[in-house]
């Protein structure tokens, strides 16, 4: 049909507007306001608007992906791409009725996730994201040898203080709520002035733990997701052709480029002066003798 290209173009115009965007987050934060407005005890009149503004916010998000996933042209290209995935979903299970039923309450918990498509729509956010998934696996060993350290000094807490305070030292598990309360630094000087009213030198197992679980793993953490999150960076300027790294993807590309081009050259060169003298000897050949 003539008319679907320019039909598509026409909507991946819209999808691309700026104002449109910015429309699309608006409502995204009203839909936010109104989820958390229906928490409170509000009057009959004002719960009813509030399912009006749930309906017609439902329906633009229906609108605004059915735009997008025309502007794309080809459902394979929409779903490959994993963000677009994510709001599909979002909007698919807003469609989940919210009367008084068995998916009622399925519903509003599932139409509390609409907040999260502002990550998909602004580019910042989708970075952040990003970088958290992808630090996800370092930071699974480095939490993996933190609970081992936890453990291990859980078992000699347990040992050592479980006579002086049964409900802090009772048990390693006990022991380990303990340890993360000292982690995290809450009124963790008491327990350790009462362990040091029977064991005075019991302040050299509170500093280490601190020192090993808050100085240094702790860090080891902040430091992956700065990695990761420098290197998303990085990949975004590549993608759009900013930054210093989008430079420097564009000087090898060129530099890529001019290495074919002139290898191409010295082939041509090279089959030239091949070619050459073969040429020359033919004409020799040819000419009549004098």
């Amino acid at each position: 049909m003539p008319w679907l290209p320019a039909l598509q173009s026409r909507f991946a115009a819209l999808k691309n507007n700026k104002l449109f965007e910015a429309f699309v987050v608006i409502v995204i934060v009203v839909s936010a306001l109104v989820i958390g407005a229906t928490t409170y005890d509000v009057q009959p009149r004002l719960l009813a608007v509030f399912n009006v503004l749930d309906v017609a916010v439902t329906l633009f998000f229906l609108a605004e992906i059915t735009v997008r996933l025309l502007a794309e042209g080809s459902l394979r290209r929409f779903f490959s791409q994993g963000w677009n995935v994510f709001d599909f979903v979002i909007v698919v299970a807003s469609l989940i009725p919210v009367e008084e039923s068995q998916m009622a309450l399925l519903g509003r918990l599932l139409r509390i996730f609409r907040v999260l498509r502002l990550v998909s729509i602004i580019p910042e956010l989708r970075v952040l994201l990003n970088a958290f998934v992808s630090a996800i696996p370092r930071m699974g060993y480095v939490s993996l040898l933190m609970f081992i350290i936890f453990y291990i000094y859980a078992a000699v807490g347990s040992i050592l203080f479980h006579q002086i305070n049964e409900a802090l030292w009772g048990n390693i598990s006990i022991a380990m709520l303990t340890l993360f309360r000292v982690a995290t630094f809450e009124d963790w000087t008491d327990v350790m002035y009462e362990t040091m009213a029977v064991h005075p030198l019991s302040w050299i197992y509170y500093l280490s733990f601190i020192f090993v679980i808050a100085f240094i793993f702790l860090n080891m953490m902040i430091g992956i997701v700065l990695e990761t999150l420098q290197k998303e960076h990085e990949r975004m300027d590549v993608l759009q052709g900013t930054g210093e790294a989008g430079e420097v993807h564009w000087i090898r590309e060129h530099t890529a480029a001019m290495e074919q081009r002139l290898v191409r050259i010295e082939q041509l060169l090279r089959q030239r002066s091949e070619t050459g003298p073969a040429r020359a000897a033919d004409g020799a050949a040819d000419r009549p003798p004098d």
